[in-house]
């Protein structure tokens, strides 16, 4: 009996030593602190941004995706926010929002195109 409870001492303590310093592999929990910030995609298809309103924490990576068969651009209100070159089909374009804030942006080539990010 004697021997069978240092075989579990030892498997516990193992299992601990495992645990605590990510000996096999990321411990638990640590992943969260070297993983990279929070990401959102917005959609371009049929002339508009989808959602057209993205509310994200500050450090949040957006990036949209043409999905129309014409080419669109993302540009902040400001105009130097941010801002794409013209995208074709399936091209991507991203900017991480590291300010809170509302940005509202548009479709150069479709003004009428408009979306809004708001950074918490």
């Amino acid at each position: 009996m004697k021997s069978s409870c240092k075989c579990v001492y030892a498997v516990s303590v193992l299992a601990i030593f495992v645990a605590a310093t990510g000996f096999l592999g990321k411990a638990p929990g640590r992943e969260e602190a070297t993983s990279s910030a929070a990401t959102a995609q917005i959609k371009i298809d049929n002339f508009a941004f989808s959602p057209t309103e993205l509310k994200v924490s500050a450090g949040t990576t957006i990036e949209w995706i043409n999905r129309d068969d014409i080419p669109h651009t993302v540009v902040s209100d400001d105009k130097t926010t941010f801002k794409s070159k013209a995208l074709d089909t399936d091209d991507k374009f991203s900017y991480t929002f590291t300010k809170p804030g509302t940005y509202s942006y548009f479709c150069s080539v479709h003004p009428n195109m408009t979306g809004k990010i708001i950074v918490q």
